[in-house]
């Protein structure tokens, strides 16, 4: 951020997002977000960091509970809890209660921010990532999750790179320019039984079909995907037809369900439907499975191509291991605590 932006507190808030939410949050605060080190929203010992500047727009009752932070990447909207110093265990009730706009902060997932295992730590790795969905199910990855984590770590330590742990394994993010990161995904798998598929079938014609859903691609990214090609994205009403794709027999753990259709050799129009049931406006591991699956099925000899959903368009690049980087912008929403038993410290 520069330093004229640091003067401006409104600009780092949306007020309608936040004014609706007074059941799991005691206080709101925005403040300016700086561009290196020790400035961002965690410091070092899991807490605010002492020379925070900012402003409580609204109090509702004594700062108490747990800090969180609300991100979003490409509205996929992410309530960041820090678990580093006190552990963070969450029932699914509080989680379920959290990210409900209705009722909590409103969010598609909760992070976690964890210790790195002594495996991780060995890699290099800063931290470990918790990655929660909202029916409380942990799931192993999501890329725009991994972009909004990887850039309040990179604030906090002030490096233009990092390494983060996840339950797929070390992820590495990099800054590419102001609240724009870069985040290496790590491999895409069509085998069967790691997607998982419920028993060995071709993976790039899965036979599975709802109208012009047919002959998709099954890929892994850390989650399952599977990923229709369609002539007129436009026309389709995606969710309706997704949905008994994402629940059926084939797919044991459920599916996040792309439907994606072809500009040009590089670039691709998509929309998924995730786990556990909802329509979202952006996909991060779902674009980079989207050029897989055009490469397996000759629609493209590109490693690269720059993938547009409804909230806007990340770019992703593929290398010859089959392993995928992809790019794209971040948001800092706005701070807060969780009360009640959600936001216990201890």
């Amino acid at each position: 951020m520069s330093s004229g932006d640091r003067g401006s507190v409104q600009q780092q808030v949306d007020h309608s997002e936040f004014m609706c939410e007074p059941c799991s949050v005691s206080e709101i605060i925005a403040f300016p977000m700086s561009s290196r080190g020790n400035q961002g929203p965690f410091a070092a010992n899991g807490s605010k960091p002492a020379n925070l500047t900012g402003v409580i727009i609204h109090t509702i009752s004594p700062p108490t509970g747990r800090f969180f932070v609300k991100m979003q990447g490409l509205q996929n909207h992410f309530v960041i809890v820090d678990g580093r110093s006190e552990p963070y265990r969450p029932t699914t009730d509080e989680i379920v209660h959290i990210c409900d706009v209705g009722r909590g902060v409103g969010a598609d997932q909760l992070l976690v921010l964890e210790p790195p295992t002594t495996a991780g730590a060995a890699a290099g790795a800063y931290a470990f990532m918790r990655i929660l969905n909202i029916d409380g199910m942990e799931v192993a990855a999501c890329g725009n999750a991994t972009r909004c984590f990887g850039w309040l770590m990179l604030e906090e330590t002030g490096r233009d790179a990092i390494l983060l742990e996840t339950a797929v394994g070390p992820l590495r993010c990099k800054r590419l320019g102001d609240r724009h990161v870069s985040v290496e995904m790590g491999k895409i798998t069509t085998d069967w039984a790691s997607i998982p598929l419920a028993k060995k079938v071709d993976t790039t014609r899965v036979p599975v079909a709802n109208g012009p859903l047919k002959n998709g691609v099954a890929l892994n990214i850390g989650n399952p995907h599977i990923v229709f090609f369609v002539d007129d994205l436009s026309a389709l009403d995606v969710a309706t037809l997704a949905h008994p794709i994402q629940t059926d027999p084939m797919f044991p753990e459920k599916v996040n369900v792309g439907v994606a259709q072809v500009v040009d050799a590089e670039t691709f129009l998509l929309s998924v439907y995730e786990r556990p049931g909802i329509l979202t406006t952006a996909c991060g591991s779902g674009a980079c499975v989207t050029l897989q699956a055009a490469r397996l099925l000759g629609l493209t000899e590109s490693r690269r191509a720059r993938v547009q959903m409804a909230a806007g368009s990340v770019d992703i690049t593929l290398d010859d291991r089959g392993h995928a980087t992809m790019a794209g912008p971040v948001d800092f929403c706005f701070s807060g605590r969780l009360t009640g038993q959600e936001g216990r410290t201890a």
